[in-house]
């Protein structure tokens, strides 16, 4: 008789860090994997006032594994609320990232850098 282990699912945050935030421009730091359980989290952040302020957002990306449709979606909802004059750049994403970006939209509104 085989016997299935269940864990107790640990609530997982998403892995992103303001870095930098001058008034002007903000710097987020991605790593890990971001998963649809993380997306409210996720939306939370980008909601900061610091975020808002901006006037330039770079995502530097080298360290994210993955991002699923619901996250990369929560991504454009955030930059789509931000002034028309405002720049997205988003730099080291990984290929499969990068198509998940493109997929949802994201290169409409933000450069996306090799």
């Amino acid at each position: 008789m085989a016997t299935e282990s269940h864990s107790a699912a640990v609530p997982q945050t998403p892995d992103v860090t303001i870095t930098m935030s001058d008034g002007r421009r903000a710097v987020l730091a991605f790593s890990g994997e971001l998963h649809a359980h993380m997306v409210l989290e996720l939306e939370e952040l980008l909601m900061d006032q610091r975020l808002r302020d901006a006037r330039e957002w770079v995502l530097e990306m080298e360290n994210l594994k993955s991002i699923d449709l619901a996250c990369a979606y929560a991504l454009l909802r955030a930059q789509t609320r931000l002034p028309a004059t405002a720049t997205v750049h988003i730099r080291g994403a990984r290929r499969d990232v990068q198509r998940t970006l493109r997929h949802t939209g994201v290169d409409a509104i933000a450069t996306i850098e090799e």
